[in-house]
């Protein structure tokens, strides 16, 4: 049977114009939004905007610079909902949600589903939560506070509340019934859970089965009983874990009773995911949120903080260069040839160091194979070195002419790979055992620690060998 092609819709034609091949919005769009907003023309800035999906709405606002945001929002007051806002940047919400008065967000906060909601609220300062929280409703209020009241980063600040389910001794049929008859009930889920008389969970079944089966079968036949719950105060990044090993759409949250409390699914876990991941790589390098839409004075704060850190460790390794100012002076190649050792020493250790991390963070390093991974990098560690010592001498041979100096950079080479990749392994694997995210400190120490040996081993080498100009 041939394909019956739909025609386009102007409103679908209308986004394809705006966003380029990447699904991004084009500059020149952004250009005509803003314009028309300068101009005073808000229908035209509303008419240009209003074709867009909330994500793209969002998008537009983090693309505006922070003093046209608040003509912008004017201009499409009634586009902003609790869609937008909930795909809207955390420090560009932050700047239009003071602007607004508290009912107003209590209003947003009630469209959405409770994690979105939570999500808007929790920054707030302690003073305008309590003011949001008043002006709603009481059921939407105190959904919002039972999930403030779990820790930052949990499972009980990521789920959903509204979630479907349904007893065992149920049929189909009265599943089916009971979803068809209660227009207040969530319409975004992918399974019904099965509940026993204390609302624990027992099971789930998939909307596909209770569409594919008699009305007369009864819910515990044909229910899976075999689940993933996620504990109500695990962390948000085991969470993740949880949903890519077990291929999850949604899991149910249980709290300290075993209780089914809420629900989390895939469409949030695809954030935490992206958030984890950006945000170990921002503090490997003590960049902090990395975030374009940070304020200036918190982003300098930030990386100031890491740099003086960074400043001490530097301060540590030309310590060592100064215990050996009687050979650099009476050799002063030694100066031109010792940041090649502690800089490729550098570049082993960092290496090493996001294997670990990696590794720790996505549940692949554990106790049971701490000492496999240990003697893994220091082999591999112990190859680079040997090769890039052989590499280095050879050169340095070439260059210089000398045996004697060719020997010692080509040991010193493999002294510090070998001291590279053993403390890219150790460090993280330290800090987490004593509860320190690796991700936050380990660079610094497995820093200072190539740079160190990479001095301290060359040189060092040189004094025993008496090299001399």
């Amino acid at each position: 049977m041939s394909e019956i092609e739909l025609p386009e819709s102007d409103s679908d034609a209308e986004v394809e114009n705006q966003l380029d091949e990447d699904d991004r919005l084009k500059p020149e769009f952004v250009r005509a939004v803003l314009e028309a907003v300068e101009a005073g023309d808000d229908e035209a800035a509303r008419t240009l905007v209003e074709p867009l999906h909330p994500a793209d709405i969002a998008d537009l606002f983090e693309l505006t610079r922070q003093e046209d945001r608040a003509g912008l929002a004017r201009a499409v007051s009634d586009l902003l909902d609790g869609d937008v806002f909930a795909e809207m940047n955390d420090y560009v919400r932050e700047d239009l949600i003071d602007a607004l008065e508290p009912h107003q967000v209590a209003d947003l906060a009630s469209e959405l589903d409770t994690d979105d909601a939570v999500a808007i609220i929790e920054d707030m300062d302690a003073d305008d939560q309590r003011e949001v929280l008043r002006a709603m409703e009481p059921d939407d209020r105190a959904a919002i506070e039972e999930a403030l009241s779990y820790p930052e980063e949990s499972a009980g600040r990521l789920m959903q509340r509204e979630l479907i389910a349904v007893p065992e001794h149920w049929t189909v049929g009265d599943a089916i019934d009971y979803l068809r008859g209660h227009e207040e009930l969530t319409t975004d889920f992918w399974e019904v859970f099965v509940v026993d008389p204390a609302h624990k969970p027992v099971g789930t079944v998939a909307l596909s089965w209770i569409l594919r089966t008699p009305r007369g079968i009864a819910i515990g036949d044909v229910m899976q009983r075999e689940q993933t719950l996620i504990p109500v105060d695990m962390d948000q990044e085991e969470v993740a874990l949880r949903f890519q090993k077990y291929a999850l759409i949604s899991a149910a949250v249980t709290d300290a009773t075993g209780r089914l409390v809420g629900m989390i699914t895939v469409d949030d876990i695809v954030h935490i995911i992206s958030e984890e991941a950006g945000e170990d790589i921002l503090r490997l390098s003590g960049a902090g949120d990395g975030d374009i839409n940070q304020p200036i004075g918190l982003t300098v704060k930030t990386r100031m903080i890491w740099l003086i850190v960074n400043l001490g460790t530097a301060m540590v390794a030309s310590s060592i260069v100064g215990l050996f100012q009687a050979t650099i002076a009476a050799f002063a190649l030694l100066a031109v040839l010792m940041p090649i050792v502690s800089g490729m020493g550098g570049n082993a250790g960092t290496q090493t160091l996001a294997v670990v991390i990696r590794a720790l963070a996505t549940n692949q390093l554990t106790s049971s194979n701490t000492r496999w991974m240990i003697l893994r990098e220091l082999r591999i560690a112990a190859a680079n070195g040997a090769m890039l010592g052989a590499l280095i001498g050879i050169g340095t041979y070439l260059v210089f002419g000398r045996t004697d100096l060719s020997i010692v950079i080509a040991v010193a080479m493999i002294i510090n790979n070998v001291s590279a990749g053993l403390g890219g392994v150790l460090v993280p694997i330290t800090l987490d055992k004593f509860n320190v995210d690796p991700a936050v400190s380990s660079a610094v120490f497995v820093t200072t620690l190539t740079d160190t040996m990479g001095f301290f081993s060359f040189l060092g080498l040189a004094t025993l060998w008496g090299l001399h100009g």
